[in-house]
């Protein structure tokens, strides 16, 4: 247990400072992206700074939360605070859809007036962003576990590369065509993956909340597997939620054929614990044991 204990608080550390690291190259890179669309006047750079907008926010959201997450369980808060995770990455996604919108607006009135850039200024400062992307996933792959937060987190940097290579692209054809009008379509390649980004997070953190079965789960593969364990009889009442995106909980009623002493009964269940935890990952489960010949208690009787 204190192995464990320990292992869970250094994990916390190094997953926070991916995140901090992370969030101080974006943020400051964010900067530097809104200057360059304006100097370039470039909308591809600016849609990609609101995109790394949404991302230093939903770093900062990821911060709190996992500072929220590692906080001990109380009397009133049994499981402690592990759906702060969920909490961020609600908020999260709906700041990326909102920005999204704008972006698609802003694309769709310059398609029709597309505006001159500067091809060499977004091409440059689009590599350098590649560069600050690819450097943060990097950072946040190596992190240790993969709850809601630090997913998402990683899943924006790597939209933000490609985003980056939409740029790039952008400032390439303006060079080599003079084709600005590929400027406010790259923006709405990168809108779309804005959405994208939104959509996932916001259907992950929406099951954490409405207490969803995960969605690597089978629900129904796991109630035959607990009706194919020794003595199991029948399996009712199965119900499979997560109380974190990386923290998925079970409870069931098992009925015996054959229940045996209360200590034999017990092993049984433990068995069926083990077979969840090694075939599903599901380590937190309540089983109920049933006997398969108990009967309703006659109350008329003397």
């Amino acid at each position: 247990m204190h192995d464990h204990g320990a292992r869970a608080t250094r994990d916390g550390a190094l997953v926070r400072r991916a995140l901090w690291v992370s969030l101080v190259l974006n943020a400051g890179f964010m900067v530097v992206e809104v200057v360059g669309g304006f100097a370039f006047d470039s909308l591809a750079l600016l849609a990609d700074a609101a995109h790394m907008s949404t991302d230093v926010a939903g770093l900062g959201i990821a911060l709190v939360a996992q500072s929220l997450m590692v906080r001990p369980a109380s009397a009133r808060r049994t499981y402690g605070l592990r759906r702060a995770e969920a909490l961020g990455g609600l908020a999260n996604g709906a700041l990326i859809l909102v920005t999204s919108v704008w972006i698609f607006y802003e694309a769709a009135r310059r398609i029709g007036d597309p505006h001159d850039v500067e091809g060499v200024g977004i091409l440059v400062v689009a590599f350098v962003g590649l560069l600050v992307n690819l450097g943060s996933a990097w950072m946040l792959a190596r992190a240790p576990g993969r709850d809601l937060n630090l997913r998402g987190a990683l899943i924006h940097m790597l939209s933000d590369a490609a985003g980056s290579v939409g740029v790039m692209i952008a400032g390439i054809g303006v060079l080599a065509f003079g084709a600005d009008w590929l400027d406010p379509v790259m923006s709405i390649l990168i809108g779309v993956l804005v959405a994208g980004a939104a959509w996932g997070l916001l259907r992950d953190a929406l099951n954490v909340l409405l207490e969803g079965a995960p969605r690597n789960v089978d629900v129904d593969e796991v109630e035959a597997a607990l009706a194919a364990g020794a003595d199991v009889e029948a399996v009712h009442h199965l119900h499979i939620w997560e109380i974190g995106s990386d923290l998925p909980a079970l409870s069931a009623h098992v009925v015996l054929a054959d229940a045996g002493t209360l200590h034999e009964a017990q092993e049984r269940g433990d068995a069926l614990k083990v077979m969840l935890a090694d075939r599903f990952g599901i380590e937190h489960v309540t089983l109920e044991l049933e006997c398969h010949g108990c009967e309703t208690p006659d109350h008329d009787a003397p």
